[in-house]
């Protein structure tokens, strides 16, 4: 795949955080031909599973199926061309050596174009920097020459952050946003896939035409809806308009 193929990687703490976060971008960039691949290192199945733990007679294993089923749904709506379940766990994640070097293979056989990971703080749920230091720790090692010989290292791809739960407690202010208006309505089918938050689905459409609003008010396009990002590394390129 590496070499022919355009691709992307979005790692995700939790089965439902690429639907919230980034659910326009994976859409967005699955209709112009990019291959998207969501890694979900946990299922979300202690901390954000309220709902279905409210339920009599609930069991881990009965959430972490509900779960898997509402992400497949939600990634099918987006287009997603491989969505894994690594089943980490939560609430903490485990983190391990091991895990990390799963995803340096990851990243080698895809040799993505860009990565969307979470953001580097987020007081509300430790598991999201944990993971975001993680993901970009991986991306380190997979541009390493010593790290198996002989395989193709990692180019240099942009990585985005997407965005925390509440951005003002968390210190996070977004320097991209994307006009995801032409899919609007694949995240928000994406979104209405998620039966188990179902309590956040008005709080992303709120957080879309928030973001929306910004992005046209920063250029001189009718956006409506948009996602905002935080640029890890500067952008490269020849002329600046």
């Amino acid at each position: 795949m590496a070499g022919t193929a355009r691709t992307a990687l979005v790692v995700s703490a939790h089965s439902a955080d690429f639907v919230w976060r980034a659910g326009g971008a994976i859409a967005l960039h699955a209709e112009a031909g990019v291959a998207v691949t969501v890694i979900c290192l946990s299922y979300g199945e202690r901390g954000e599973s309220a709902k279905l733990w409210r339920q009599e007679g609930m069991t881990l294993e009965r959430v972490k199926t509900e779960r898997r089923k509402e992400a497949e749904a939600a990634a099918a709506h987006l287009g997603v061309a491989d969505i894994q379940f690594w089943d980490l766990g939560d609430y903490p994640i485990a983190l391990t050596q091991d895990s990390l070097f799963r995803l340096v293979d990851v990243y080698r056989a895809l040799h993505p174009q860009f990565v969307l990971t979470h953001s580097e703080r987020d007081i509300y749920n430790h598991d999201h920097p944990a993971v975001t230091d993680f993901a970009q720790h991986a991306r380190i090692v997979a541009q390493a020459h010593g790290h198996n010989p002989g395989q193709k290292v990692l180019g240099a791809p942009p990585v985005f952050l997407f965005e925390p739960h509440q951005p003002e407690q968390c210190g996070w202010k977004p320097d991209v946003l994307l006009d995801i208006t032409a899919v609007w309505a694949k995240k928000r089918a994406a979104i209405e896939c998620m039966a188990g938050q179902e309590h956040l689905w008005e709080y992303y459409t709120r957080v879309g035409q928030q973001r929306g609003a910004q992005a046209a008010r920063n250029s001189d396009r009718k956006v409506v809806w948009g996602e905002g990002y935080q640029a890890v590394f500067p952008h490269v390129v020849e002329r600046l308009g």
